[in-house]
């Protein structure tokens, strides 16, 4: 009698135990630095504040990176449960809901010091050749103003570009610029000068695949622990902790 007293507790502890597990969110994204990045301590800002949010409503996160491209096309097809750190455009509408936003990218343009190029409105920037990624969605008004680009798979790869002279000019976010710059590319650090204005400053969300069963939920759930995060001060703290404003 006592051994079955005993099967019938440990069994609703097993019972127990698997209701309260958490569920786990997979995301995937490609190496963004200093905003996320396997490397990066919680894998960047980011990271930390969609993880911190989601585990205020009840799941854990795993994050795993890609090149950019590959990434959105594996949560078209439903691979993964989203995208982290993604910005907005019409188009990627039909395949994923996006978040509230998180943390806002400076882009803009950088060249190489000695070539003294500068401008006011892009429209001048006609003559030369710019550097983008493929998959990424640009600023409208980069892309409206019509400039002949040369596409690259990531970021790391326009600079060493740049620096190679193999185009003139590289569209990409300011502070990725200079932590690539800084960290793997250092002997580039005076050669390569962001130019001024700024293209855009442009929101970054997370996506979640529509084509996920019970995306509508995360949404939701994942909207409901962000609130939670900024009204707590929680938000805030993760964004200083990160050097961020």
């Amino acid at each position: 009698m006592m051994r079955t007293v005993a099967s019938v507790f440990l069994g609703m502890g097993c019972v127990m135990s698997t209701a309260l597990a958490a569920e786990t969110v997979t995301l995937v994204t490609t190496e963004y630095p200093p905003y996320y990045a396997a490397s990066l301590p919680d894998k960047g800002v980011v990271a930390a504040i969609t993880s911190e949010a989601f585990k205020k409503v009840g799941y854990d996160v795993t994050v795993e990176f890609l090149p950019w491209a590959r990434a959105v096309s594996e949560v078209e097809k439903g691979t993964y449960d989203g995208l982290l750190g993604v910005w907005h455009s019409a188009e990627r509408e039909r395949f994923i809901a996006y978040s509230d936003p998180l943390i806002d990218n400076e882009i803009g343009l950088v060249a190489l010091k000695d070539r003294n190029i500068s401008y006011k409105t892009l429209s001048e920037l006609k003559p030369y050749r710019v550097g983008t990624v493929r998959g990424y969605a640009n600023p409208t008004s980069f892309v409206e103003a019509g400039l002949t680009t040369d596409e690259a798979n990531d970021d790391l790869t326009n600079l060493k570009k740049l620096v190679a002279g193999r185009i003139d000019l590289a569209l990409i976010d300011k502070g990725l610029s200079d932590y690539l710059i800084a960290g793997q590319m250092p002997d580039s650090k005076g050669a390569v000068v962001w130019l001024d204005p700024p293209v855009s400053k442009i929101p970054m969300f997370n996506g979640f695949a529509k084509n996920k069963a019970g995306h509508e939920k995360r949404t939701a759930d994942f909207a409901r622990g962000l609130a939670e995060l900024r009204a707590s001060g929680e938000f805030t703290a993760i964004v200083q902790k990160f050097g961020f404003r």
